[in-house]
């Protein structure tokens, strides 16, 4: 039996072969629409489902750049098979259209990304599908959630951007006994600090855009599972159309390969940003699942093997210091998005949450004063030191 390779291995060599042509080293960019079949017989097969191989980029496995990027991310997360999307929401949308229809019930995390707050609170019921929010960071709120109808949980876990933590594994657990479906939005941990599927769900999904990628120069979604969801998803990702380009494609396969590099740094740098901040006077309360502060911090240390680059903090003095602060900054960007090389600071409430009911944001924790930090790989000392300038001013 072949030796199993570790995390680190895989991000650099899963799914990538010499290319057959011309023996390139690195993955082609296939930057087509269609593709050439060898006869009528073969094309009819093809769409007919009868012989695996590429047709049109629209439709799953879409070019063999995507290909390699799937199977990639499906090892990392300990999946059978994985599935590209255009972003993030397209991946959620094409779960959601995938697994719920007319009548059924989903039961989502209360603190979401804004726009996957908006899809359940808007697209969906529009659809006839019912949608609940729980705190789901207590077992017993989510117990008393689920309906007979109730088809699919969605969790987001560190939420975005309280930094809320769910038990996975418990939650998955209860799922699974009711029939339902598991699904987790990774982006904030990636699979180097998380893998939920371990844990017993049965979907991860991350927005590529962010630590995927991780340099904040594309868009796109990815998700992994067991390959009877991914072909019955196939369809929907075909008919709708919400598929990542082959560049793209290739940009994540690149970021793959730094990935569990730039995660320990990420991490590394957001410990100590975390502590300084828990230290200075002019700042309430730091949220980061790496301090024991943290609410759920002995859980995180359980599902959790490190608590990546994402931390959120509120500023003495409210949504008015809050933004002198992100006025002050000079090295951290002032700029939505997470997961970048660089340091990027924003205010939810404003932001990335705007679209969130001011009453649904303070009910969840989502305050006005609340500050999100993506922490980048620049020296820890240098984001301090512009963090600390800036309290100073405040």
């Amino acid at each position: 039996m072949e030796r199993e390779v570790k995390f680190a291995t895989k991000c650099v060599h899963t799914g990538e072969k010499p290319d057959p042509v011309f023996g390139a080293h690195t993955t082609p960019i296939y930057q087509t629409s269609t593709f050439i079949f060898e006869n009528a017989r073969q094309g009819a097969a093809r769409f007919a489902g009868e012989e695996s191989g590429y047709v049109y980029a629209r439709i799953p496995p879409n070019t063999p750049t995507h290909a390699v990027l799937a199977e990639k991310f499906a090892a990392l997360e300990g999946g059978e098979a994985g599935q590209t999307f255009a972003s993030g929401m397209a991946a959620i949308t094409a779960i959601s259209l995938t697994a719920l229809k007319k009548g059924d019930h989903l039961i989502s995390t209360d603190v979401v990304y804004g726009c996957t707050y908006s899809l359940f609170s808007q697209v969906l019921p529009g659809l006839g599908i019912e949608v609940s929010f729980v705190d789901t960071s207590k077992i017993e709120n989510v117990k008393r959630a689920f309906k007979p109808e109730t088809k699919m949980v969605f969790l987001e876990s560190p939420a975005n951007p309280t930094l809320t933590i769910c038990d996975i594994a418990e939650i998955a657990r209860i799922a699974r006994e009711k029939g339902a479906l598991c699904v987790v939005d990774n982006t904030f941990a990636t699979p180097y600090f998380q893998r939920p599927l371990e844990l017993g769900a049965d979907l991860s999904l991350s927005s590529c855009t962010k630590y995927i990628g991780g340099h904040a120069d594309l868009l796109g979604g990815i998700a992994a599972g067991n390959k009877d969801f991914m072909n019955r998803m196939s369809s929907v990702v075909g008919y709708t159309g919400g598929i990542m380009g082959p560049h793209e494609a290739w940009l994540c396969i690149r970021g793959l390969k730094t990935l569990h590099i730039r995660m320990e740094r990420h991490a590394e740098n957001a410990m100590k940003v975390a502590e300084f901040l828990e230290s200075r006077p002019e700042v309430e309360w730091v949220r980061y699942p790496g301090l024991p502060s943290h609410p759920q911090h002995e859980l995180a240390l359980k599902q959790m093997s490190g608590f990546s680059g994402m931390l959120a903090f509120e500023v003495k003095g409210g949504i008015k210091a809050g933004r002198r602060l992100m006025d002050k900054v000079k090295l951290c960007s002032l700029a939505v998005s997470l997961g970048a090389t660089d340091t990027l600071i924003q205010h939810p409430a404003s932001m990335t949450h705007a679209c969130v009911p001011c009453s649904v944001r303070k009910r969840v924790g989502i305050t006005d004063g609340l500050v999100r930090l993506s922490v980048g790989i620049e020296d820890s000392g240098d984001i301090i030191a512009d963090l600390k300038q800036a309290l100073e001013a405040i």
